[in-house]
């Protein structure tokens, strides 16, 4: 009897361990954090983040940095994954040209000796319309002033530095390996995206499920985190369920409706794919999505739920398969 007291002592101590370690892990992701992210990438410094402006190498450079600083690996000790795109007359006061831009890759090795060479990819786009103007995406087109993007999409960059942040701080990482990736040229039509589908550092095989987050700061009083495409992968809506559970967040999951941003780009090449967001507002496009509307806390909440879901899939056993929608 005494024997089976000690050992049910031993057990509860163990799951003790384990939920406290759970919740130290939940602490890396905090407001505070999400903020300074938010803030430095959507201020006038930045002015709107256009691709081939200084403001957009500016962003690219802040976040290599912190990529670094979390010791993500770089592919061919490279982190820039440099394009050209076509900006029209009529965008962010300047002529029509081809310009260079970027996306931003590194990458967190798995920890299993086979499930290492399969990735998870987690990105988001960090870049915006610059000053706007009648040939940009603007809502406003009339009005040239500085789009910052605060939600669209530096709430973004910042869940994703948040969780790379994360997990850089595991002593044993995930199974799979994870790559993390910043996109520009999305709001030119997905360009960056499509160009890193186009020219991966890996295999397309490896690559098993893109996970994207685009406007992500404004979590309403319902708390709802909209996602598409969860059911792209095997279990996906069950588990983006069974993580709203005790999240302080109401998913709503959708199977399909895979939406509009840089996850489509992996899914029209069949790989699984999930893109997230907290929903449309007023600002959307126009020069006022500025920070003082940002949720941080919010941002925060949801940066924990994704994280929560990189892990889970990144150690799942099971094949991961796509699954057409």
């Amino acid at each position: 009897m005494k024997l089976f007291q000690n050992s049910k002592f031993v057990i509860f101590f163990i799951i003790s361990l384990i939920f406290t370690a759970t919740i130290k892990a939940q602490v890396g992701i905090n407001t505070k954090t999400f903020y300074k992210h938010d803030k430095y990438l959507s201020s006038d410094k930045m002015q709107g983040r256009f691709p081939g402006t200084k403001g957009n190498n500016a962003a690219a450079a802040y976040i290599r940095k912190y990529f670094k600083k979390y010791a993500l690996k770089a592919f061919n000790k490279k982190y820039y994954q440099p394009f050209r795109l076509f900006v029209k007359q009529g965008i962010n006061k300047v002529a029509s040209d081809s310009v260079t831009t970027q996306n931003v890759v590194g990458y967190i090795e798995g920890s299993d000796p086979n499930l290492k060479n399969e990735f998870i990819v987690i990105g988001a786009h960090y870049d915006h319309w610059g000053w706007g103007g009648k040939g940009s995406g603007s809502k406003k087109k009339e009005v040239l002033a500085i789009h910052n993007g605060a939600d669209d999409n530096a709430s973004g960059v910042s869940a994703l530095l948040c969780i790379a942040e994360e997990i850089s701080k595991l002593s044993v990482k995930p199974k799979r390996s994870i790559l993390f990736i910043s996109f520009s040229g999305e709001e030119q039509g997905l360009l960056g995206s499509k160009y890193f589908v186009d020219h991966l550092p890996v295999n397309k095989e490896a690559v098993k499920v893109m996970l994207n987050m685009d406007m992500v700061g404004r979590l309403n009083s319902e708390k709802q985190i909209y996602m598409g495409g969860a059911g792209t992968f095997p279990d996906g809506v069950e588990l983006m369920r069974k993580l709203g559970e005790n999240s302080g967040l109401n998913p709503v999951i959708h199977s399909g409706d895979v939406g509009g941003s840089d996850h489509v780009s992996f899914y029209k090449a069949s790989i699984s794919a999930v893109g997230f967001h907290t929903g449309g507002h007023p600002q959307y496009h126009t020069p006022e999505d500025d920070i003082d509307l940002i949720n941080s806390e919010g941002g925060a909440l949801v940066a924990r739920y994704i994280c929560n879901a990189l892990m889970a899939i990144a150690n799942d056993l099971q094949t991961l398969s796509f699954i057409e929608q």
